[in-house]
């Protein structure tokens, strides 16, 4: 990811109903939401959420299907993903344990280098 789209997303969630779409729509998985469903669980008007909905979708983070007369929105996993590897990408500089949290193990992303690995300062 780019640091012009980075700064779009986050820019996108920085605002506390927009974050609460994200993680709501996390949670609903791939079958996602109904914007009425959203509005509903967000406890928000449907004109509210509409505004936020074309906020993250512009900013790459959702993404809508027509299912009969509904619009259904989704998150897009692969620009969630994205954003946090542009978070982490140069994380562990030489620590692979910075990393071992997310990961949920320790597979050696980026092995210590021997002066770091000596306790010594790289």
């Amino acid at each position: 990811m780019e640091e012009r789209q980075a700064l779009m997303s986050f820019a996108a969630l920085s605002q506390e109903t927009r974050l609460g779409i994200v993680r709501t729509l996390v949670v609903a998985g791939p079958a996602g939401m109904a914007a009425g469903a959203i509005a509903e669980t967000m406890g928000v008007s449907p004109s509210n959420v509409s505004f936020h909905l074309k906020e993250l979708e512009r900013a790459g983070l959702i993404a809508q299907r027509r299912e009969a007369r509904s619009i259904v929105y989704t998150a897009s996993y692969d620009a969630l993903s994205g954003l946090v590897k542009f978070l982490m990408e140069d994380c562990c500089v030489g620590h692979p344990s910075v990393l071992a949290p997310l990961t949920g193990a320790d597979d050696g992303c980026c092995a210590p280098s021997s002066a770091s690995a000596e306790g010594k300062n790289v």
